[in-house]
């Protein structure tokens, strides 16, 4: 195409279907391209039209679209969805005659000032293979995190085999809440669970996401279902969410204390898939998890890692004049000014010396306000120890 300057707008609900074509495009050229493997995203775009449709249900407005200045061509997208504690990035995806010309780039950084015109992190799950994005990430601050194995799981038509020694929990077995004894039950969801689940995650993880729970539980957009675990005294010890649409058939997003409540978790979610497969984002850490996937036939396909980006911090009047100016110049501009129509896809990270010192700066300042001292009446983050294992929501990925 060129050397062209794309204009950022918003995305529009009556362009599911281009968005569909253009996920699809994306996504199959660059791993059939880079992999050998874009026959894994079908032939036909029509089933990556449930992506926009479930983001528009969760966000409505909030995806971003750049264009042909000229044509008004769907060059990319990028998804993003403000949290109470956080800023989470669906798909950045771009079209294959639009790669290399800043789009997704430029899209990134009009989302990232978004986040630090709220004043919270961003977080998204990206594919490891990719070392495009993974790149692109990095560079504008994120840090990676939690990795996840993307595991392939076949159910045979009459239930999972189980591995010697292996039984799922019965409703008899798991015994009713309150006996003692350390009994545990796994149950399915209901809506009035939405504010107990995002409590809890936000306790356990740090993130609360109540709109997401809702559209689960609601189950208005695509065909989820949502179980949680509880302990003998009713007392939630993890949730777990899975979709079984024929578009989109994964198991996550989930949080749980423990690799024993994912597993009781996840052999319940398993048997919704009879007769087929479905995807596992199963967190990497979890060893026994990860084991027991593999022992029912579990095969990895790829490799995706959370990564997190910290609120850029100004840096304190006492820093040496130089690095104080580019300090306050990394703090992004708001949403409205990343909107304007016709804006150069720059980014705050361009890979320059000075970029690497405003990320470095940034990033140290964010951390040492993040560590709270407990005895100065200030809330401490919890610890990794403490925070269990996560399954993360997965929907493809692509820059």
């Amino acid at each position: 195409m060129g050397s062209i300057v794309p204009v950022f707008t918003p995305l529009a609900v009556s362009e599911h279907d281009a968005v569909a074509v253009l996920l699809h495009r994306s996504l199959a050229g660059w791993y059939e391209s880079k992999l050998g493997q874009g026959a894994r995203f079908g032939d036909r775009p029509e089933p990556f039209r449930l992506i926009p449709e479930v983001y528009a249900a969760l966000d409505p407005d909030e995806a971003l679209a750049a264009r042909a200045p000229d044509t008004g061509q769907l060059l990319g997208v990028c998804f993003v969805h403000p949290r109470p504690t956080h800023v989470s990035l669906g798909i950045v995806a771009v079209a294959p005659e639009a790669q290399g010309l800043g789009v997704a780039r430029g899209l990134l950084t009009r989302a990232l000032a978004e986040a630090d015109a709220r004043g919270v992190p961003t977080r998204l799950v990206s594919s490891l293979l990719n070392l495009d994005s993974f790149s692109l990430y990095t560079r504008h601050g994120f840090v990676p995190e939690e990795v996840y194995q993307d595991i392939v799981v076949p159910v045979p038509p009459d239930g999972l085999r189980l591995p010697p020694g292996l039984r799922a929990w019965t409703a008899e077995e798991q015994g009713p809440v309150g006996t003692g004894g350390g009994a545990r039950r796994v149950r399915a969801a209901k809506p009035t669970d939405a504010a107990r689940i995002t409590a809890y995650e936000r306790a356990r993880r740090g993130i609360a996401r109540p709109a997401d729970h809702a559209l689960f539980l609601a189950n208005r957009v695509g065909d989820w279902r949502v179980w949680v675990a509880e302990d003998d005294r009713g007392t939630l010890t993890g949730y777990l969410v899975a979709s079984v649409h024929p578009h989109h058939r994964a198991i996550g997003p989930g949080a749980v204390d423990d690799e024993a409540t994912a597993e009781a978790l996840l052999l319940t979610a398993l048997d919704s898939y009879r007769g087929g497969s479905v995807l596992v984002l199963a967190p990497a850490a979890a060893a026994g998890l990860v084991a027991l996937l593999y022992a029912l036939g579990g095969r990895n396909v790829e490799l995706h890692v959370a990564q997190s980006r910290p609120v850029p911090v100004p840096m304190a009047s006492s820093a040496s004049g130089s690095e104080a100016d580019l300090a306050s110049a990394a703090v992004p501009a708001g949403p409205a000014a990343a909107l304007t129509a016709g804006t150069p896809a720059t980014g705050s990270n361009d890979g320059s010396a000075e970029a690497w010192v405003r990320s470095r700066d940034s990033v140290r300042a964010a951390d040492a306000a993040a560590r709270v001292d407990a005895s100065s009446g200030g809330e401490a983050l919890p610890q990794i120890a403490s925070r269990g294992f996560a399954f993360p929501t997965f929907l493809p990925e692509s820059a």
